[in-house]
């Protein structure tokens, strides 16, 4: 028996695909445009291939701002991914507290990126900031406008604060959709809550686990608002990343050629990366 096909649903698909042309596509036509040519204005364009790109990947400049995201995404990490499996452990799976917990750990993520970056801003000031003050009160000399270690910790709490309710939601959307049974069966056997951890709902949280893993890496990787409206890239360029680096170039200097062929190779650097930690994490998956 042949099945039978309705093209007429490709009609329903039309207006997406429309949409995301107009929105993604053309866009990205547009940069590789000028990733590949240069201008004196007048609406003028000469050609100059790919040496953009070899500008970019050739200055001490870029391979900075791209340390300074690889470091900060793996402290994010590292702090992030373990920090919200503990919470989610930890919060109450019946009665009134579960939405009580559930409604405090989405409020942070409510807040507007810009937003969160004036809160701790304000936050972090040592002349009106409940943060600045209370460490100078105590003799503690923080200032995240002049040390950069004091703007990489402000910024990494920061992100801490606003992105580990994500984490902790995944997590714990997973540890519900346990089985009672599995629970039962640990008891019976006398596991310890440890053996539980490791043989139950960390195998059950693994595929929330990588949603997490590769959100929170794309997210961390990308930044920019927060950090700009904090520290502006400073001190010095101390937490310039490379999307503030990118605006910088493009909006600051108004070179659309060299911020053309950054944002390529940016988007590039992120996709590949996403690519690796997938493959790895689904891959170890299956061997498990």
């Amino acid at each position: 028996m042949e099945k039978t096909w309705n093209n007429k649903a490709w009609f329903m698909v039309l207006p997406v695909l429309v949409l995301v042309a107009f929105s993604a596509v053309i866009p990205l036509m547009t940069v590789v445009n000028y990733s590949v040519q240069d201008t004196f204005g007048n609406n003028e364009f000469f050609w100059a291939g790919t040496d953009w790109f070899l500008d970019v990947l050739e200055s001490d400049r870029f391979w900075d701002a791209l340390t300074r995201n690889l470091i900060f995404s793996a402290i994010i990490l590292a702090i992030e991914i373990p920090l919200g499996i503990v919470i989610a452990l930890n919060m109450p799976k019946k009665g009134i507290g579960v939405p009580i917990c559930l409604v405090l750990m989405a409020l942070p993520l409510l807040i507007p990126w810009n937003v969160v970056g004036t809160i701790w801003q304000v936050f972090g000031r040592v002349d009106i900031g409940l943060l600045g003050r209370t460490l100078a009160s105590l003799g503690i000399n923080y200032n995240y406008v002049q040390n950069p270690l004091d703007a990489w910790v402000t910024l990494i709490i920061m992100d801490v604060w606003h992105w580990t309710s994500l984490v902790v939601l995944l997590c714990y959307a997973g540890l519900v959709s346990i089985p009672d049974a599995y629970y039962q069966a640990a008891k019976i056997d006398g596991a310890s809550r440890w053996s539980v951890f490791r043989y139950i709902q960390l195998p059950k949280m693994k595929r929330v686990l990588l949603i997490a893993f590769l959100l929170r890496f794309m997210d961390s990787f990308m930044i920019y608002t927060e950090p700009f409206v904090v520290t502006g890239g400073g001190p010095g360029n101390s937490t310039t990343f490379l999307s503030i680096d990118l605006v910088k170039t493009a909006i600051g200097q108004f070179d659309l050629g060299p911020a053309a062929a950054l944002s390529i190779i940016y988007f590039l650097i992120i996709l590949l990366l996403s690519w690796i930690f997938y493959t790895v994490m689904t891959t170890s998956d299956a061997q498990g």
